[in-house]
């Protein structure tokens, strides 16, 4: 059972890569009900971490709990279906329409037909995915729109942990702006512990209760974005912000 303040967490966490990179040993607590922004530049380890908390990668040292379980084979199957999970781009699959993609996993549990339907609406409605949408396949969707359906997906099962690797990465700046603002509604609302990654800290401001800067492969700073900005506890983290802040600002 969860002990009602942490959602998940990483006990010295370390992976070794074949070309001599490493993430890690990384401690880090995730609290219930909040937003934590794993921020940082490509190859510092983001995804790692993430991939760490749905079990997608293993660590070679230390360990991962989650919901408070920790993380191992036998456990996989049952901790999943209690965390949601959206990719860059979403992730559907090609030949289901909305409506089926987002109930694949509801009617592989055999979820009542009544309670399922009523869930979509509610979740299309708050996500604002028209209902003309529903039997559509993806390819007939924008990019903004097969976001939005993947979040409702992720969101199904009414998730107790959701994980967003970039969700708005690949969207032109008005859809991002839209579904972003969209996004922070949805989670509000709903008062899920969310994990979200990207390299943009503009997103990152936006997001967060809580920022963790990942520079290759270990944790240079994390807490809100005023206090890393006002108050950097490393070189790194004073050079990042330098090089970010003319794009957040425009």
């Amino acid at each position: 059972m969860q002990d009602g303040t942490t959602t998940a967490r990483l006990v010295a966490a370390t992976r070794r890569f074949a070309d001599g990179a490493r993430v890690g040993p990384i401690d880090l607590e995730l609290p219930t009900g909040t937003t934590t922004v794993l921020l940082g530049s490509s190859g510092s380890g983001k995804t790692t971490l993430l991939r760490f908390l749905n079990g997608l990668a293993t660590p070679d040292e230390g360990h991962v709990e989650v919901l408070g379980e920790k993380l191992t084979p036998d456990r996989l199957v049952r901790v999943r279906r209690r965390i949601g999970y959206v990719i860059q781009e979403g992730g559907l699959f090609p030949h289901l329409t909305v409506r089926e993609n987002v109930t694949l996993l509801a009617r592989h549990l055999d979820r009542g037909a009544s309670a399922m339907a009523a869930r979509f609406d509610d979740l299309c409605r708050l996500a604002r995915v028209d209902s003309t949408l529903y039997d559509r396949l993806p390819h007939e969707l924008s990019g903004g729109q097969r976001q939005r359906v993947a979040l409702v997906r992720a969101l199904m099962e009414s998730p107790e942990l959701l994980l967003l690797d970039e969700p708005l990465g690949a969207l032109d700046p008005l859809v991002r702006k839209e579904l972003r603002e969209d996004l922070r509604t949805t989670i509000r609302q709903l008062k899920t512990t969310v994990v979200l990654v990207t390299h943009d800290l503009e997103e990152a401001t936006f997001f967060a209760d809580t920022v963790v800067l990942l520079h290759e492969g270990r944790i240079v700073q994390m807490g809100t974005i005023e206090a890393l900005e006002s108050t950097p506890a490393d070189p790194f983290v004073e050079r990042f912000f330098r090089a970010q802040r003319p794009r957040a600002a425009s």
